[in-house]
């Protein structure tokens, strides 16, 4: 099961996010999402359990918990939306 987190200390890393999940049973994965230019977090993260009812516990108690000063929402993480091409466009510009 994928995990969503967010509102996530900028100071959380892969390795914390990992160990918050890793009591209630085994993380295949915990990446903490970054900003392409400057490389600093953006506050959330994904972490994927491959055990469904683990994930379902760490989800019930997790979220609303503090980490950091920070209460962090934890849910199950839904599919990526496709996106729409909505790039801006500065042909129409007065430049």
């Amino acid at each position: 099961m994928n995990i969503y987190v967010s509102n996530l200390s900028f100071n959380v890393e892969d390795e914390d996010l990992r160990g918050f999940f890793e009591s209630y049973g085994e993380v295949t994965s915990a990446k903490i999402i970054t900003d392409k230019v400057t490389q600093r977090s953006r506050g959330f993260g994904f972490v994927e359990m491959s055990d469904d009812a683990a994930a379902k516990k760490a989800i019930a108690e997790l979220n609303g918990g503090l980490v950091e000063g920070r209460a962090i929402s934890v849910t199950e993480a839904r599919p990526r939306e496709e996106r729409t091409n909505n790039k801006r466009s500065f042909s129409n510009s007065r430049w």
